[in-house]
């Protein structure tokens, strides 16, 4: 006998269902059948790109506190955002939000557009976001597909079709499934599927809304999907990193614009190869190798940094390139690997 699929609209009403008997409560959600408001849509679903919501909570509402408006954010200068950005990761995501900011700054009404075809036009923008900001801030009946969706969805259809493969089927399957009068509701109440029932491991399927329509858990193929091609090895890299330090304070550069940790605020490095050289330091200074480098591992990448205090002779610049004397406060606005880094170098003057 032929398989029964499981029908659309009634997987829509079970999930609403689910949702508005207990949903998470998050700072940037708003209330069920309510619209959200636009620039703390995009902002939360910017910062939620592969960082957790424990992660981002705090920093959502420290954006929030210093600029509340889209307009305010646009007018910021970029070493202020991605100071207040450090420690999120995944900078590319902190440039291309002040891009987008100032974007929609300079739209008519300094206002988001509407629709998601508007939306994808945006700095930064990718189908996932601008399908969310759409259907969550504009009750647009759009299907917000991220990757706890895709499972959800190669679950509940059992499809084997391996991913990225499986992308486009996943929106046109939840793009049937999204209703015209809640398309905010079900975007989140399909994440919320995903990240606390339909998780990747351990997957709670006796309290999950499409438990009985579901059929990986059917066919005990829960599992194995979504299929995941086999992740190549990670390379690893060399580094040196240097620990410039003076009465008048931390010699601190600005990395490229472009490219890894672009724009950001940075101790001096060469290059992160793989048989990392050392910079050649003028007669006189003084360099002490810290022991144990410093282990840092990146999207693509892992890094092993070595931590070199340096006694400069003269003008860092000479050395290290443009950079100046940082203060407490620009090190608190350090990247994550540059934490640690400074973590070694304080560690080893005790």
């Amino acid at each position: 006998m032929a398989e029964t699929p499981p029908v659309p609209a009634d997987l829509s009403r079970r999930l609403l269902a689910w949702y508005d008997a207990g949903h998470r409560d998050l700072p940037w959600r708003p209330q069920p059948h309510a619209l959200g408001e636009p620039y703390g849509v995009w902002l939360s679903e910017v910062m939620l790109q592969q960082t957790t919501v424990a992660a981002v909570i705090p920093y959502y509402r420290a954006f929030l506190e210093r600029w509340p408006t889209v307009a305010d954010l646009a007018a910021a200068s970029d070493a202020e955002v991605m100071a207040a950005w450090a420690g999120l990761g995944y900078y590319s995501r902190a440039r291309n939000l002040l891009a987008c900011a100032r974007a929609v700054a300079v739209r008519p009404g300094g206002a988001f557009p509407r629709t998601e075809a508007e939306l994808r036009a945006l700095p930064g923008l990718g189908p996932y976001t601008a399908a969310a900001v759409a259907a969550i801030a504009f009750g647009q009946q759009a299907a917000a597909v991220d990757g706890n969706v895709e499972r959800v969805l190669s679950r509940v259809f059992d499809d084997a079709t391996p991913l990225p493969a499986f992308k486009p089927k996943a929106r046109v399957l939840a793009q049937a499934l999204v209703p015209a009068d809640r398309p905010g509701d079900f975007a989140q109440a399909a994440i919320d599927l995903g990240a606390v029932v339909c998780r990747p491991r351990n997957p709670d399927c006796l309290i999950c809304p499409w438990r009985d329509a579901c059929r990986a858990r059917a066919n005990g193929t829960v599992a194995l999907r979504p299929v995941r091609p086999e992740k190549p090895e990670r390379p690893h890299r060399l580094g040196f990193a240097y620990w410039v330090e003076s009465e008048h304070g931390v010699w601190l550069v600005r990395r490229p614009p472009k490219g890894l940790l672009g724009g950001m605020l940075a101790l001096p490095c060469g290059d992160w190869t793989a048989e990392a050289v050392p910079l050649a330091l003028p007669k006189g200074w003084r360099a002490t190798i810290l022991n144990a480098p410093v282990r840092h591992v990146f999207t693509h990448f892992s890094l092993d940094l070595t931590v070199v205090r340096v006694g400069a002779a003269g003008d860092p610049a000479l050395v290290f390139g443009e950079g100046f004397w940082g203060t407490a406060a620009d090190l608190a606005g350090l990247p994550t690997v540059m934490q640690k880094v400074r973590r070694r170098a304080e560690e080893s003057s005790k």
